[in-house]
C-alpha cells in the first residue's frame, strides 16, 4: 500500500481563493479585515512565522500590522498595547506570537486579549467554549486539520481518532474536535506506555509531540489517515515531521507531509478567523 498525500498547500490556496471572496465583499462595504501580531524578542522561528503570516494577509487583501517589541520589553508595556489594540476599529485580528520571554506571564498576555479578537482561539473563554463547541474561534491548527479531512472526503463519524500529544494549542482541541464530529477519541503523550498499541488501533491518528519520527510505519494500522502536525529541524538542517513518513506511507491509507501539509493550513484558518471576526462585527453595528 501507497498512501494517498493530503497536500495541504494545494487546499490551502484553494481556501485562501474562497477567503478573498469575502474579504472583496467586505472591502465593497467599506471594511477591511485587519490583523495584529506582536511579536517580541529575536527568535528566528517566530520571525518567519509573523513573516508568513504578513505575507499571506497582503495576499488575500487583509490589512495587518506587525509589530515587534524587543526582548526585554516589559509585561506591563505589552498589556498596553494589547488594550489599545483591544479598541481600536481597524483591527479585528489580535495575535501574540508564542513563545514569549521568560519574564512575561502568557496567560496573563492572553487572557488580556479581546475574546472577540482571539483569532489564535487561546483565551480562556474561547478555550473553554470549545467545549460545548460554542467558541467564536477555534485554533488555528486543529481547525486546518479538520478542514484537510474534510476537503479530503474523509468521514470522522464512527471512526476511532487517537491524538498523540496534549498541549492547550493542538493535542487537547483537536481532540474536542474530533469527539464534536462524533468520533470515539483516545489521547495519549509522548510518555504513554505501550504507545503502539494504542496507535496502531487508529482509523484517524493524529500526532503533535515535537519528537522527531517518533511514530513508524509499525505503529501505523493498515489504511489508517495519518494527520503529521510536528515539525522538528534535524542537525542537517532538514524538516521532519512526528511521523516517519518513509516507513509510514508504506502502510497508511492517507497521510500529510512535513512540510506541506498541515502548516500552511493554520495561517489559511488563522486568515480565516479574521474574516469572520470582521463579519461579525459588521453585524453586530
Amino acid at each position: 500500500m501507497t498512501a494517498r498525500i493530503i497536500d495541504g498547500k494545494t487546499i490551502a490556496q484553494e481556501l485562501r481563493a474562497e477567503w478573498k471572496v469575502r474579504v472583496d465583499a467586505l472591502k465593497a462595504r467599506g471594511i477591511t479585515p485587519g490583523l495584529a501580531v506582536i511579536i517580541v524578542g529575536e527568535d528566528p522561528a517566530s520571525k518567519v512565522y509573523v513573516g508568513n503570516k504578513v505575507k499571506a494577509c497582503a495576499e488575500i487583501g487583509l490589512y495587518s500590522e506587525h509589530i515587534a517589541l524587543p526582548a526585554d520589553t516589559q509585561e506591563t508595556t505589552l498589556l498596553a498595547k494589547i488594550a489599545e489594540l483591544n479598541v481600536n476599529p481597524a483591527i479585528h485580528g489580535l495575535l501574540i506570537q508564542l513563545p514569549l520571554p521568560n519574564h512575561i506571564d502568557s496567560h496573563k498576555v492572553l487572557e488580556a486579549i479581546s475574546p472577540n479578537k482571539d483569532v489564535d482561539g487561546f483565551h480562556p473563554m474561547n478555550v473553554g467554549a470549545l467545549v460545548t463547541g460554542t467558541t467564536l474561534f477555534p485554533p488555528c491548527t486543529p481547525s486546518g486539520t479538520m478542514k484537510l479531512l474534510e476537503k479530503m472526503g474523509i468521514e470522522i463519524e464512527g471512526k476511532h481518532a487517537v491524538v498523540v500529544g496534549r498541549s492547550n494549542i493542538v493535542g487537547k482541541p483537536m481532540a474536542l474536535m474530533l469527539l464534536h464530529n462524533s468520533a470515539t477519541v483516545t489521547i495519549c503523550t509522548s510518555k504513554t506506555m505501550n504507545l503502539g498499541k494504542y496507535t496502531r488501533d487508529a482509523d484517524i491518528l493524529v500526532v503533535a509531540t515535537g519528537k522527531p519520527h517518533m511514530i513508524t510505519g509499525d505503529m501505523i494500522k493498515p489504511g489508517a489517515v495519518v494527520i503529521d502536525i510536528g515539525i522538528n529541524r534535524l542537525p542537517n538542517g532538514k524538516l521532519v515531521g512526528d511521523v516517519d513518513f518513509e516507513s509510514a506511507t508504506e502502510v497508511a491509507g492517507y497521510i500529510t507531509p512535513v512540510p506541506g501539509g498541515v502548516g500552511p493550513m493554520t495561517i489559511t484558518m488563522l486568515m480565516a478567523n479574521t474574516i469572520e471576526a470582521a463579519e461579525r462585527e459588521e453585524k453586530q453595528e
